[in-house]
């Protein structure tokens, strides 16, 4: 054990937050195990990406016969599963989104949508909330404002932020003291459009930000979004890497909005876990870009095996119903989750839908001061009880939870995190 970490001190690089002090030695279902013998209980579906839960048995069994008949080709090469899966794609999708470009990550599957936004448009700027998170790679990093952006020199020129629609954090109110997200959106574009040299390309937002704590836009805000895009000739891209796929109990997150932007991203919930993205746009958009030029040829571009694990995700979450299954769980998560902020006065909201939902800690309700130190102790004290959770901890904010359990947990297993989440709250803030 003790040779473990030595070896991970000496020979690791660390690349975000300190590790959990676990070894993980397997993971089936909705639990992972430590090398000890301890059991955890997943609630954040590792990176919110496992909706099949750990060890799926029709994913393994598709990974076994898939990697002996076919892995990977030259990226020029097309195979039955990744067409399979294109097609698919479509047929889960509203018109006009037909044509798909299947990656690995979701910080790819966002560099390959605002570059053919700006290939299309002819334009560089884009624009994000606030609060957003769509990855680490150049563009997709220079769209993220969450984290990350101090000490790597300039970001890609044209990219603008415009504020995140924070109902609890409310910075645009009514009289009633409610967030005005539409003075906040118009503001928003105000100094997008004062700072634009007139190349205004793309917006990329995320439909509930989930590195930005958990935050869901209020209904309306999503259409009124993209009328101001409309406006000013720009593409309206939706990374759906969290959201996407059943996770909200809609197949798609956007479906509640009643938009269809003009690219959608995919990743995360897409391979269950293994890396699988996807670019999804119209058939004219993709003309137009092919007209023009369009490359991303990667080494992992259409390969089949991860596309075969994406056609058994797809069977998976059709037979079984899952995104029905998502609402039913995340009614009983979100019962519980306002349950635990009637007995606990540091959580000061509960937030999400379907099986993302958050919790903001908060030191006091009536300032909504932050509890960045209590939710880290939230957190040990959860992994303790053998329940694994994830906090955000963003400057103005309070310690937020993200969970995300596996779209086939049990209503045993949504209880069982809830009550170890109950008594953790209750053994940190003791002495409070």
């Amino acid at each position: 054990m003790g040779e473990f970490w030595d070896d991970v001190e000496r020979h690791v690089v660390r690349y975000g937050g300190a590790f959990t002090p676990e070894i993980i030695a397997r993971a089936e279902g909705s639990f992972v195990y430590t090398e000890d013998g301890r059991r955890i209980l997943d609630f954040t579906s590792g990176q919110m990406s496992a909706i099949l839960g750990h060890a799926h048995p029709e994913i393994v069994a598709t990974v076994r016969e898939q990697i002996g008949q076919l892995d990977h080709l030259f990226s020029g090469m097309l195979s039955r599963p990744v067409v399979e899966l294109c097609r698919r794609l479509a047929a889960s999708l509203p018109e006009p989104l037909s044509k798909t470009l299947l990656l690995t990550t979701g910080a790819e599957s966002n560099e390959a949508a605002v570059r053919m936004a700006k290939l299309v448009t002819g334009r560089h700027e884009v624009v994000s909330f606030a609060r957003s998170w769509h990855g680490m790679t150049q563009a997709a990093a220079a769209a993220t404002y969450s984290a990350g952006r101090k000490g790597y020199g300039p970001a890609s020129p044209g990219n603008f932020a415009i504020p995140t629609p924070n109902s609890y954090r409310p910075d645009f109110t009514t009289p009633s003291g409610e967030l005005d997200w539409r003075r906040q959106l118009d503001f928003g574009f105000e100094l997008v459009d004062a700072q634009s040299v007139g190349s205004l390309a793309a917006c990329i937002v995320e439909p509930i930000l989930s590195s930005g704590g958990v935050i869901e836009p209020p209904p309306g805000y999503l259409v009124a979004l993209q009328e101001r895009c409309r406006e000013r000739g720009m593409l309206l891209i939706l990374d759906e890497a969290q959201t996407g796929l059943c996770r909200t109990g809609t197949w798609y997150a956007f479906q509640r909005d009643g938009v269809v932007p003009d690219m959608l991203t995919l990743s995360k919930t897409l391979g269950a876990g293994l890396p699988l993205a996807a670019v999804v746009t119209s058939e004219e958009i993709e003309a137009e870009a092919h007209a023009r030029g369009f490359l991303f040829y990667t080494t992992h571009v259409s390969d089949p095996l991860p596309a075969a694990v994406g056609n058994a995700v797809l069977t998976i979450l059709e037979r079984d119903a899952l995104d029905q299954r998502a609402q039913k769980l995340g009614d009983q998560l979100r019962r519980g989750l306002l349950e635990l902020r009637d007995r606990h006065a540091v959580v000061g909201d509960v937030r999400g839908r379907g099986l993302l939902q958050g919790i903001e800690l908060v030191l006091d309700r009536a300032t909504k001061e932050g509890a960045d130190r209590l939710g880290a102790a939230v957190t040990r004290r959860c992994l303790d009880l053998g329940l694994h959770m994830n906090v955000v901890q963003l400057p103005g904010m309070g310690g937020v939870f993200r969970i995300a359990p596996p779209l086939n947990s049990t209503e045993e297993e949504i209880s069982l995190g809830l009550e170890m989440l109950d008594t953790a709250l209750a053994q940190a803030t003791e002495g409070q």
